[in-house]
């Protein structure tokens, strides 16, 4: 490289434009070790020599245009002041630009995206994708690209409140435990110190029984009358009216595929991933409920899942398809929803006494709260389960065929 030495702030644009290309690059001098390159293709860059400790470094302080040379001394002017402070520019530029990238990594969105991989890896599929469905929904929009050491409560109450504000007053307490467990573990990661999370106190108290349901004997057995008369497509006509004999959550339904189903051995084996407590679950299948999966597999047997979506095959139904239907039917949420199926058996199968609630919780596929009996397999208290499922396919005509019906208990 060649020099041309300039005396100090003597340089001028229009000396600078006047600089043409050379064979070699060379060098207009400023003063102060700053200079600007200029190279053989045209291009000018402007840098800033400099010794520290006996060592000589160099930095660029940009490219002109875009860096003029006002701008230029001014940049200039600040490495020699961290040089006078004994602080060495080069190695300041390293830690700012880790910073940047650190601050970048350490959003909230980054931090919770990195909390969901690791969590969700143990969560059946429904499960997960409702979490990050809410997370996108609700609040990275909002607060994702803050720093996530930056967030306070108050903040973090405003995006709440504005989950709580449309009336989605479970969803707003379910977020909550979302954010509070990322800042439990952006705390186990070393990113922030404390957890600013408002306290659940702080929302409106959630409505208690979510998943409205029907356990009286006259209440079922209109609503049995109701689902056989229902004039949907047949796919969620069947749907529905297979939910009730099987009482398994919706998502477990509605996801359901045909590789899970024996309809010879009349069992339904739904995988560990699919399961809210990641076990499989065998499902008795009564006689009626047979019935029912074998003309649905004329229509939809040569695919993956029993209920495709009618816009893709490749998907399964919506998680709301079953709870439109009830609506259609005539039932408010506040009366029934799918998810009400399972306290609907759960009741009225305890009422009966004619099984053992063990029998009854495992084929709700409840946890054990017992450690050592938690470790269960799939097939636990099968012929009692199997015995269970045809009398409640049973019982549910027996409701659905008489107007008038006495309390469940009378035909225990």
């Amino acid at each position: 490289e060649l020099g041309v030495q300039v005396k100090k702030d003597t340089l001028t644009a229009a000396a600078i434009h006047a600089a043409k290309p050379r064979a070699k690059p060379y060098k207009l001098f400023d003063g102060g070790g700053l200079y600007l390159l200029v190279r053989p293709d045209g291009s000018r860059y402007w840098r800033f020599k400099y010794r520290i400790d006996g060592t000589e470094k160099l930095i660029s302080l940009g490219v002109f245009d875009e860096v003029s040379l006002k701008r230029a001394r001014k940049l200039h002017e600040g490495a020699r002041d961290l040089l006078q402070a004994g602080i060495d520019p080069s190695e300041q530029r390293k830690v700012a630009k880790a910073n940047r990238r650190t601050a970048a990594e350490n959003t909230f969105e980054a931090v919770a995206r990195e909390w969901f991989d690791k969590k969700s890896r143990t969560w059946a599929k429904n499960n997960a994708d409702i979490v990050i469905r809410r997370l996108e929904k609700d609040v990275f929009p909002k607060i994702g690209g803050d720093p996530i050491s930056k967030l306070t409560g108050p903040k973090l109450l405003e995006v709440l409140r504005a989950v709580e504000g449309r009336g989605a007053i479970e969803s707003a307490h379910r977020i909550r435990q979302y954010i509070n467990s990322i800042f439990l573990y952006a705390i186990q990661t070393h990113r922030v110190e404390a957890n600013p999370t408002p306290h659940s106190g702080a929302l409106t108290p959630p409505i208690k029984g979510k998943f409205a349901s029907i356990t009286d004997a006259k209440g079922v057995g209109a609503l049995m009358r109701s689902i056989r008369g229902y004039q949907g497509t047949h796919v969620v006509t069947l749907a529905l009216r297979l939910a009730p004999l099987v009482f398994v959550r919706p998502g477990e339904i509605r996801s359901a595929e045909w590789a899970e189903l024996d309809l010879d051995s009349a069992e339904w084996v739904i995988p560990a991933e699919r399961m809210k407590m990641r076990r499989p679950h065998l499902v008795p299948l009564s006689t009626e409920a047979v019935e029912i999966l074998r003309e649905l597999h004329q229509i939809t047997g040569k695919g993956r899942y029993l209920f495709p979506s009618e816009r893709c095959l490749a998907r399964p139904i919506s998680e709301n398809t079953l709870n439109a239907a009830l609506r259609t039917l005539g039932y408010s949420k506040e009366q029934m929803t799918a998810h009400g199926f399972r306290h609907m058996a759960s009741t009225l199968l305890h009422e009966s006494r004619k099984w053992r609630s063990e029998v009854i919780e495992r084929q709700l596929a409840h946890s054990d709260r017992n450690a050592i009996r938690a470790v269960y397999n799939a097939a636990e208290y099968l012929e009692e389960r199997r015995q269970m499922m045809e009398w409640w396919a049973d019982r549910l005509n027996t409701l659905a065929k008489a107007d008038n019906v006495v309390s469940i208990k009378a035909h225990a």
